[in-house]
């Protein structure tokens, strides 16, 4: 009986500590753009601290996603996708603003976070 309470006491500290591994130690250079990219937002939106915390890490766990996206995808596919996970974002962060900062954002958001277009060859 012992040995299957601590199997299980393992068990479940294992389950507890387990991380989302999109949100698990993202590279340094995303926190820092994620940061700037916030505090610019910050300059035109006034976020509050809580807000700010919030907001730059919702922006950085998407340059995560966004950049395996640039390294999995080409082309039309990849702009599709990322066009698709800004969407996304865009909606995630209607949780943490306000509804005055949110439309703010929403009209901000193609100047300071702009989508590359892929160009084609057609003629």
């Amino acid at each position: 009986m012992k040995p299957l309470l601590i199997l299980l006491s393992v068990f479940l500290t294992i389950s507890i500590n387990a991380q989302d591994p999109i949100l698990q130690k993202s590279e340094e250079s995303l926190e820092v753009i994620s940061e700037n990219i916030a505090k610019t937002y910050d300059n035109q939106i006034g976020l509050d601290g809580k807000q700010f915390i919030l907001f730059q890490k919702k922006i950085e766990e998407y340059l995560i996603r966004e950049e395996k996206i640039h390294l999995s995808y080409s082309g039309k596919k990849k702009l599709d996708m990322i066009t698709k996970l800004r969407a996304a974002e865009t909606m995630e962060m209607r949780n943490i603003l306000t509804k005055p900062q949110f439309e703010l954002y929403t009209k901000l958001k193609p100047e300071i976070q702009p989508i590359a277009v892929v160009s084609t060859n057609e003629e």
